[in-house]
């Protein structure tokens, strides 16, 4: 299989992606881990824009990333996958993640919470519940926060392991060949988009996303199915040309569905449920904005054919780091800013550049040093050997 630097580029600017959703949900009226004292509930559509394809993308992404990384590591792939993938989520929710619990509790607890950070970590080292401010809203230990991504895909990889292990040969080939079939011709349009509408409408209302890996059904068929689509279409060329070709549809009915949903949720009030029917109208133009937006963004990609650049090779490379730093570095800052009192039009914008700026710069340590390398998922720096009679490199 050749490389996609399209996808490439796609991974990069999704996980870019998820800062200045971060750096929003400190603001909206949605429940997170710290929260402004301005809340600025305006923002709540513009972060509905994303919240149905984004991770999707990447777990799409991530499916034909695996079916490279088997391809080229035909014995050794579990292995590899546990190393790169456990150990940085082992890490994180050790390591990275629990200042992001330390200033919820810090924040949410009644009258404050006073154990200070050796206090919280010694609580948190012994696992369960650490406060409960409400039945059913409690700040757990250990948690992967954020890191869920990291869980998520080492599992789906293990099954997909699995299943190349103990299915036997013909059986892989005719459900491949049956899933790129239903792909082939237009058929990678409207397959997907009819099979997560299915899911967010009857499956989402009974099991909203948790985040939560063994009661989270909703979520695995979502991003199960888009993992999978990757892996079983990464070396088709067909549908990815399809969806070059369909691009501005896609995105025209991405749109559409979005204006949609927006306009039948304006037409309540806020603080009363909807109506069954209408909430089911509303989640069906999520699925299909869902994978309307994914064609359009995976079409428009691959029209562009981007080539190899020294900047993707050190993008690629620094954004899963990135990825493990980013939302404790937001969370840090939004706490310890807000006794500036800073407007949020200002204050947002500062939080998204410094963030970049700071994860960047953990990066460029995180490299630098052989010990942190592996526990933020990044290989072994090589040796360089020298070769023998070779003139030394000058310039």
């Amino acid at each position: 299989m050749q490389r996609r630097f399209d996808l490439d580029w796609v991974r990069i600017l999704a996980f870019a992606l998820l800062v200045p959703y971060h750096v929003g949900m400190y603001y909206v009226s949605w429940d997170w881990h710290v929260k402004s004292p301005e809340l600025v509930p305006a923002l709540e559509p513009f972060m509905i824009l994303s919240a149905p394809w984004r991770l999707a993308l990447l777990f799409l992404v991530s499916g034909v990333a695996t079916a490279h990384l088997r391809a080229k590591l035909p014995v050794g792939f579990l292995r590899q996958r546990s190393w790169r993938l456990l150990l940085p989520l082992l890490f994180g929710m050790y390591v990275v993640v629990p200042p992001q619990a330390y200033l919820e509790l810090v924040e949410k607890v009644p009258g404050g919470y006073h154990a200070g950070y050796l206090g919280f970590m010694a609580d948190y080292l012994k696992a369960g519940d650490l406060h409960c401010m409400a039945p059913g809203d409690c700040v757990d230990a250990p948690t992967w926060n954020h890191l869920w991504f990291v869980a998520y895909l080492w599992v789906y990889s293990a099954m997909l392991w699995a299943i190349c292990r103990l299915l036997p040969q013909a059986w892989r080939d005719t459900g491949a060949a049956f899933v790129r079939k239903g792909c082939s011709g237009q058929g990678i349009l409207w397959w997907p988009m009819l099979a997560l509408v299915a899911a967010r409408v009857l499956v989402y209302p009974h099991a909203p996303s948790s985040h939560d890996l063994v009661v989270d059904a909703y979520n695995h068929l979502q991003y199960g199915l888009v993992f999978a689509l990757g892996y079983l279409l990464a070396s088709a060329d067909g549908p990815w040309e399809q969806l070059r070709r369909h691009r501005h549809r896609m995105l025209l009915l991405a749109a559409v569905s979005y204006l949609s949903m927006l306009t039948v949720w304006l037409q309540f009030d806020a603080a009363a449920p909807l109506p069954a029917t209408w909430m089911s109208l509303i989640w069906t133009f999520w699925g299909m904005m869902e994978w309307a937006a994914i064609a359009a963004i995976l079409g428009y990609a691959r029209n562009w054919n981007p080539k190899d650049s020294p900047l993707l090779r050190y993008l690629t490379v620094a954004v899963f780091p990135f990825y493990i730093l980013h939302q404790t570095v937001i969370v840090l800052l939004a706490h310890n800013m807000k006794p500036l009192h800073i407007a949020p039009a200002l204050e947002g914008p500062l939080l998204i550049v410094v963030t970049f700026g700071l994860c960047l710069l953990g990066y460029e340590i995180i490299r630098r040093v052989p010990l942190l390398r592996p526990l933020f998922g990044l290989k072994r720096e090589a040796k360089s050997t020298p070769v023998p009679g070779a003139r030394p490199a000058t310039g």
